[in-house]
């Protein structure tokens, strides 16, 4: 059964329907288990393999293209966070104190589609840098080969379903009971995603939103749960003790020159005392 949403209905219609049993355990359950899975897997990853905590950086074998797309692609990574953050928690009634609709939205789709381009960019450079060097190719792993699918159709997902609704506000919605859908991720997903947080989720506001929004949502979640078990682990490491460990001092010798030594020698051993040896 279709409705309108009450609380929309000052804004625009948005399509409400009741939820069946796949849509409880995408949207009323598969977060919950998301979230057990990734503060569980990342406690478990850290007590058992501290040593495995690491990007296993491929550096060595291959620096110049890693030197561009690197910062590329987690810059725009970090905008992209930063923008789902601003979108998902801060309500809709919040930021229409301080713009307009119309303004934000034009903020967000020009930031969103920025960060999104470096993004993408950084990414599938970083990837045709694994493919084609076959060093870096060697170091590779299946598990970070299944991660970067994962994070590809995320990525490629959410930037599809943005453009879909920049084009048509409707979202490819059909209309409801003869009102036009506009479609307005904030007045839904974002609902749907504080809801989760009082263990309360409004499932129905999930049934009926665009299915780029659906696929980019559920495997955002498939990427949280393997989040653990892969490199993307070093991201929730932050090392804040470099702001306040001490400066490290080199000192010269003095420009005295000192001869060969055996590697097994004691710093600071007279040339007499080697020849001794």
């Amino acid at each position: 059964m279709y409705v309108l949403a009450s609380e929309n209905a000052g804004h625009a219609a948005q399509a409400v329907a009741d939820p069946g049993i796949v849509d409880i355990l995408l949207w009323g359950v598969l977060p919950y288990v998301a979230l057990v899975i990734l503060i569980g897997g990342t406690i478990w990853r850290y007590r058992t393999d501290q040593f495995g905590w690491t990007t296993r950086s491929s550096q060595v074998y291959e620096s110049k293209l890693l030197r561009i797309a690197s910062p590329l692609f987690h810059y725009g990574l970090a905008a992209v966070f930063l923008g789902h953050v601003g979108g998902l928690v801060v309500p809709k009634a919040f930021t229409d104190l301080v713009v307009s609709d119309d303004t934000y939205h034009i903020v967000a789709l020009v930031g969103g589609s920025v960060a999104a381009v470096a993004t993408i960019v950084g990414m599938f450079v970083l990837i045709g840098r694994r493919v084609s060097n076959s060093r870096v190719r060697s170091a590779t792993t299946r598990n970070d080969v299944f991660m970067y699918v994962v994070l590809v159709l995320v990525i490629l997902a959410g930037t599809a379903a943005t453009l879909i609704s920049a084009v048509n506000p409707s979202g490819g919605l059909p209309p409801v009971n003869g009102h036009e859908v506009h479609f307005n991720y904030r007045e839904t997903i974002s609902v749907w995603f504080r809801s989760l947080f009082y263990f309360h989720p409004e499932v129905a506001l999930m049934v009926n939103i665009p299915v780029a929004f659906k696929i980019h949502i559920v495997v955002a979640m498939v990427l949280f749960i393997i989040w653990p078990f892969t490199r993307l682990v070093h991201a929730l490491t932050v090392p804040l003790h470099y702001l306040f460990r001490p400066y490290t001092v080199y000192r010269t010798r003095g420009g005295q020159r000192v001869g060969a030594r055996r590697g097994w020698d004691p710093v600071g051993t007279l040339p007499r005392e080697r020849a001794d040896r």
